[in-house]
């Protein structure tokens, strides 16, 4: 889980507390030699879905999008859920109805996972903020994590599985080859794949070394909380890609309410998408997840009610989307194509 929105409301924060939330443990660091080394699974349509955030009707509505992307014949859409599928979702049955279906499907860790059955707390949310984010905002997220550490302790099965989840996965679409990470390509809390360091020149050098170390041709990411789709011009002459969808369970622009997810496949997208770009055989898309807008509305307040820590830190951007547009998301220079 990273950043949310601006909120309204203070908090006294303790030296502890500000350094618990914006640390990145040494377990999460793995570095694109692990990449290269993953388990390769090949699949014709792959979708990666970050930042569900314990949103039940965006979850509904991702299964749907998959159920009728399937040409006559071919096998059904691969779903990787790239971590920080939990978060909002505290009470009993809505923490088991997200993990047991996405379980069901492919799944990495994110902070939010890799966190819940860590003995201790230091770390608090695992999101490795940098200094850019509002204090208060950090102590929120550390406690909101706080209360879900304590639902995820009762559902003791779920959390033996999701302990399990690797932190890193290697997919094979037509010629493509594709790392999908939670963070960036050495740790799973990594801000390197967010949209400002993407357009960072200074960075350059960096990107291109995880490309080769990686033997990836794109990668698929989520962590920062706000998306970004851009073609990487690699001094080989070689073109890769680093796509980041933002949240698929919360608003990702001002004024859109809508999720967004990543669709990479040998065919351009049957469903309307943000942004489509070509790499070597296959379409990477950003596509909209056009959820219940109000039944989730409805299901975050019965779990986080006005003047909650949850509330004052992501209910603004839950209802009215954040400071943020398609321009600042896509390629510079790129229209967006909706």
């Amino acid at each position: 889980m990273t950043a949310a929105s601006t909120a309204p409301g203070t908090a006294t924060v303790s030296p502890a507390d500000e350094t618990r939330g914006r640390v990145c443990p040494l377990r999460y660091r793995y570095g694109p030699a692990a990449i290269a080394q993953a388990d390769t699974r090949v699949t014709d349509t792959l979708y990666v879905v970050g930042g569900l955030y314990g949103n039940r009707p965006a979850l509904d509505a991702i299964e749907m999008m998959a159920r009728t992307d399937r040409p006559a014949g071919a096998p059904p859409p691969v779903l990787c859920f790239n971590g920080d599928f939990n978060w909002f979702n505290i009470e009993d049955q809505a923490f088991a109805d997200i993990n047991l279906r996405v379980l069901a499907n492919d799944a990495i860790l994110g902070n939010v996972e890799a966190e819940l059955d860590s003995p201790a707390d230091d770390a608090g949310c695992g999101c490795a903020y940098p200094a850019s984010v509002d204090a208060g905002v950090v102590e929120r997220s550390n406690r909101i994590h706080a209360r879900l550490k304590i639902t995820a302790r009762r559902h003791a099965k779920l959390l033996e599985r999701i302990a399990r989840l690797p932190m890193l996965a290697r997919y094979l679409v037509g010629d493509c080859r594709i790392g999908v990470v939670h963070g960036d390509a050495e740790s799973l809390a990594g801000w390197r794949f967010d949209v400002d360091a993407l357009d960072d020149p200074a960075q350059d050098a960096w990107r291109d070394r995880m490309f080769e170390v990686a033997a990836v041709d794109l990668y698929a990411s989520t962590h920062t909380c706000l998306p970004a789709l851009r073609r990487i011009q690699r001094p080989s002459g070689r073109s890769g890609g680093i796509v980041n969808n933002g949240a698929a369970g919360m608003p990702n622009f001002k004024g859109d309410l809508t999720g967004l997810c990543t669709r990479i496949a040998t065919t351009p997208s049957p469903h309307p998408a943000l942004h489509e770009i070509q790499l070597g055989s296959a379409w990477v898309a950003l596509l909209p997840v056009h959820f219940d807008t109000l039944r989730w509305q409805q299901e975050f307040l019965a779990q986080w009610p006005p003047g909650s820590h949850a509330w004052l830190s992501y209910f603004e951007r839950i209802t009215r989307g954040p400071s943020f547009s398609p321009r600042q998301a896509l390629s510079p220079g790129r229209p967006d194509r909706r």
